[in-house]
């Protein structure tokens, strides 16, 4: 049996430690968005906000103001009407 290439050798340690660099890197990511979420569940305010809690009951959570549906409509019609 032949021996490894010293190229080839050095490749592979210089494979296995990027990688491992990576999977430390991902693992320790996961563990701080594990401890992000915790923290966020314990310590943020459990009240819903005022405006969602009043849209929601009216039943028009992503209702856009009339000046804006207005605008729209005017902008859909010129460019359905524009000659070319």
């Amino acid at each position: 049996m032949t021996p490894l290439d010293p190229l080839l050798l050095a490749g592979l340690q210089l494979m296995l430690a990027g990688m491992g660099t990576v999977f430390l890197f991902l693992t320790l990511l996961v563990f701080a968005v594990k401890l992000m979420s915790f923290l966020v569940v314990r310590f943020a305010p459990q009240g819903i906000p005022e405006n969602l809690a009043t849209a929601s009951q009216t039943g028009q959570a992503n209702a856009a103001p009339a000046a804006h549906v207005v605008a729209i409509a005017a902008a859909i019609d010129k460019h359905r009407n524009r000659q070319i």
